[in-house]
């Protein structure tokens, strides 16, 4: 089968896209420019490669018969992120595919409520992120189950892996976090550092989207969570990668008006929109139904992170 895949060089499809290959299906990678994987692999030369600017072709009202051109009977979109970008590439593509797969987040949750959070939970998503995601996955399965449009939706936690920088103990994305757990200095998280995050090696990712296509009959017309087998607090986080560097932790806890000081708005945006949410997301439906076993923990999927950033951006070269 044809297997077209859009934003296919991403961090998941990095991993997405050999597998399928591996697997016998002719891929077809859509992204905007070409783009390299993170990571190198011998199956991207057996992969077409197809450049549409998806914002372009939608103002255009082309991007959905671009796609349905292309002929796949599964179509993968890892980057749709608004409910008329989802209800333009559906209508393009009602009748002509046997499976469609749409990566959201869990971020449609909003906070968690009660933990670890169910597929079935009510849902109080915040921000345009998670309130678009969230909107677009209830039209998907609305589709899916009125229409019997073959639509799965995969959730992932917070996508890491060698390549690029993964979301930090402090809730941010600045590198220099790292760096002083490394070196035994001291780090301050917001109030008790008790909030969590929950991440995701973007292989097992990968995982999650080949065994919904292998159990089509449990996928179609569902949604799961894709994230690893538990989440961690701030604090723990911070504790455990500090030790991993053969340091003991030196955390200091401020209320959150203060510590937000202490950091650059972006990161203070960014840190209090996963603390906020504090995600901790169940996995036994995607076990359960699509065998979905991940290979890494939270703090293993980071760490090979952080030995990436270690190896190839000199995180710790002038220690």
């Amino acid at each position: 089968m044809k297997a077209v895949v859009i934003g296919g060089t991403g961090h998941i499809g990095t991993y997405l896209v050999p597998a399928l290959v591996e697997s016998g299906y002719e891929v077809v990678s859509v992204s905007r420019q070409e783009n390299p994987p993170y990571q190198p692999h011998p199956a991207w030369s057996q992969v077409e490669q197809v450049c549409i600017d998806r914002a372009a072709a939608e103002a255009e009202g082309t991007f959905g018969e671009q796609i349905r051109a292309l002929g796949g009977e599964i179509v993968i979109d890892l980057i749709c992120f608004t409910p008329a970008s989802a209800r333009h590439l559906v209508d393009a593509l009602r009748g002509r595919v046997a499976h469609f797969l749409h990566c959201g987040t869990i971020w449609v949750h909003g906070p968690s409520q009660c933990v670890p959070t169910l597929e079935t939970q009510p849902r109080a998503p915040f921000g345009q992120y998670g309130t678009d995601k969230a909107a677009i996955g209830a039209t998907l399965l609305a589709t899916a189950r009125r229409d019997g449009f073959p639509a799965t939706i995969l959730h992932p936690g917070h996508i890491v892996g060698p390549g690029w920088v993964p979301l930090n103990p402090a809730g941010h994305f600045n590198p220099a976090v790292f760096r002083r757990l490394a070196l035994g200095e001291e780090v301050s998280l917001p109030n008790l550092g008790m909030e969590t995050v929950h991440h995701v090696h973007a292989q097992d990712v990968a995982q999650a989207f080949m065994c919904a296509l292998a159990n089509w009959g449990a996928a179609v017309g569902e949604s799961f969570h894709v994230v690893s087998p538990q989440a961690l607090t701030l604090r723990g986080y911070a504790e455990a990668i500090a030790r991993w560097f053969g340091q003991e932790p030196h955390l200091v806890y401020l209320p959150w008006e203060t510590w937000r000081q202490g950091v650059s708005p972006e990161e203070a945006q960014a840190t209090w929109d996963h603390i906020a949410h504090s995600p901790n997301c169940s996995i036994a439906k995607a076990q359960g139904k699509l065998d979905y076993r991940p290979r890494y923990t939270s703090l293993q999927a980071v760490q090979e992170s952080v030995a990436w950033l270690v190896e190839q951006r000199g995180l710790l070269a002038e220690v």
